[in-house]
């Protein structure tokens, strides 16, 4: 018994950090680990806790350059000292205690990792339609009073927005981005879509100093038979009727209709119908959705000059949208002068 209890201390790493990570399911995290400096040129390692045991998940001797192992990959960064693991498509039964260092004679020069996945819808795959929008919904937690958001394309990065606690979207270029901390949400906004959009995304976050965590998808831009843009006349405070398509693929899914503000992802006076030939009405909106026609129809009362443009819509499962058909409302020349 004396020797087995020797035996398994010796297997317990030096540690000489610890940190908590959190992941979703579907998704991934990227941790960096500091090693001792004088452990350069040895073996880098990340492995799994398992009661007196911790079974490698990857172990590399090459420096300065990633290596790949399964859900795994490892870059040694010699120059910095510190190894970096990526682990991508979490399961919540990857829970657990993980070590990631350097390794030496009988014990190693080690940080512990206290990963914690939990159990989410993860994000697959997002259509969208040329000439729309999309808003793609993101779980996430962080420690960070300030969250470095990064979009990747094809393995292609680039920043797009560094957010805080305040509640507006922020812009870069055609994105916009949300942070709804109190929900740990994050909701990417991508407008004025064509068919050069479609391809492999990640959604990175940076959660602390020691790890980001991210999502990968596909983003699929299709043709459809939809009309892109309507354009209605109306009586200012009066009430204008709309008539929008939608692709056949996205009969079960919610049909909503909203007006939106400038080129903020936020959707104002939304109203939303989930159910087939039966009257929803939220406001000023009220909507009809024919499921066999491929078809939402209603009415907008009260209009006014500054309520001008509107999207139809669908909403797939996980809360992504697709805005697929533009409204914009004209206020007659003569209306106008009447109610001025």
């Amino acid at each position: 018994m004396k020797i087995i209890w020797t035996f398994t201390l010796l297997m317990i790493p030096g540690v000489v950090n610890s940190i908590e990570v959190t992941g979703y399911s579907g998704g991934g995290v990227k941790i960096s680990c500091k090693y001792d400096e004088r452990f350069t040129e040895n073996q880098k390692y990340f492995c799994k806790w398992q009661r007196s045991d911790c079974p490698y998940q990857i172990k590399t001797n090459e420096k300065n350059k990633w290596v790949d192992s399964g859900r795994f990959s490892l870059y040694d960064d010699t120059r910095s000292a510190v190894l970096t693991v990526t682990f991508r498509d979490l399961r919540e039964w990857d829970s657990g205690m993980y070590y990631c260092g350097a390794e030496k004679f009988i014990t190693d020069s080690s940080t512990e990792v206290n990963l914690k996945v939990i159990t989410d819808q993860p994000i697959r795959t997002v259509r969208g339609y040329s000439g729309g929008n999309v808003i793609i919904n993101f779980k996430y937690e962080t420690q960070e009073e300030t969250s470095l958001i990064n979009i990747c394309k094809s393995g292609e990065c680039f920043p797009v927005i560094n957010t805080n606690r305040a509640s507006e979207w922020k812009h870069d270029r055609r994105f916009s981005v949300h942070e709804g901390r109190s929900a740990g949400l994050l909701r990417v906004f991508i407008r004025e879509l064509n068919e050069n959009d479609s391809g492999e995304y990640k959604i990175i976050v940076k959660a602390s100093e020691d790890h980001s965590l991210f999502s990968e998808f596909s983003l699929n831009i299709e043709k459809d038979d939809c009309v892109k843009s309507i354009s209605l006349s109306a009586a200012a405070g009066g009430s204008v009727n709309i008539s929008c398509k939608y692709p056949q693929s996205h009969s079960s899914d919610v049909k909503f209709l909203c007006w939106r503000s400038g080129k903020d992802g936020a959707a104002v006076l939304e109203t939303s119908v989930n159910e087939s030939r039966r009257w929803r009405r939220e406001g000023k909106i009220q909507l009809y959705d024919d499921r066999e026609e491929r078809l939402l129809t209603g009415s907008i009362s009260h209009v006014t000059e500054q309520h001008s443009e509107y999207w139809c819509g669908v909403q797939s499962d996980g809360g992504h949208k697709s805005f697929i058909t533009r409204v914009l409302i004209n206020l007659t020349e003569n209306d106008v002068k009447f109610w001025v």
